[in-house]
């Protein structure tokens, strides 16, 4: 696998971490209403269940890439409308602001790991990403596409663990700088949209490497 197609991936990656979601939502929340070890707790719940779900998405998709010949394209194609709806979820009006204040009762470590799994687990975002984004990323001539999977599930995996774990740590600060810049807030949103629409047609685009 070359290193341009490395480089992409991880891009790609970063702009998953950084889009809110369901993880994000309840990571900021916990670490908000009980601190950073909480935070950093669920962290690793809901990094197990990305890593349960990288697996079963690793075999799945090397099955149909090895079954059917337009698997390919039909993935890639699905992974372009994939980011494009990510692009819109950035930029939409009236969506849910990530570092609002929630009230959540406190939990155990116990019981924040397990709800940090279900989170991942159940959350499409991570799911869709490693169904439609990964596969353009595989090259059948080198062989192994299920190593290739892991290989590429583990870089998101280790970009969203630092990326999310960098967010937990700063997350009260975050909160109290964009409470009084709402411009800020607004500007990373549509930063990220348009990243994301590039890709997007950068995906689309692409044939076959």
């Amino acid at each position: 696998m070359d290193t341009a197609a490395l480089l992409a991936f991880a891009a790609l990656s970063v702009g998953l971490a950084a889009t809110p979601g369901p993880n994000m939502l309840y990571l900021v929340s916990r670490t908000l209403t009980q601190g950073r070890r909480a935070g950093l707790v669920s962290l690793l719940g809901c990094q197990a269940g990305s890593g349960i779900i990288m697996l079963g998405a690793a075999a799945g998709v090397t099955a149909a890439l090895l079954a059917v010949p337009l698997a390919y394209d039909a993935l890639r194609l699905g992974g372009a409308a994939y980011l494009l709806w990510l692009a819109w979820q950035s930029i939409r009006p009236g969506g849910q602001p990530i570092f609002a204040p929630r009230p959540m009762p406190v939990e155990s470590d116990a019981r924040l790991f397990s709800v940090g799994v279900a989170t991942a687990v159940l959350n499409p975002k991570v799911a869709l990403f490693y169904v439609a984004v990964l596969p353009p990323f595989m090259n059948p001539a080198l062989g192994g596409l299920f190593w290739q999977a892991l290989l590429l599930g583990s870089i998101q995996i280790i970009i969203c663990t630092l990326f999310d774990a960098a967010l937990l740590l700063g997350a009260g600060r975050v909160a109290r700088f964009l409470a009084t810049r709402p411009a800020w807030l607004s500007a990373q949103r549509w930063v990220m949209g348009i990243a994301l629409t590039l890709l997007a047609g950068k995906l689309a685009l692409d044939g076959r490497r």
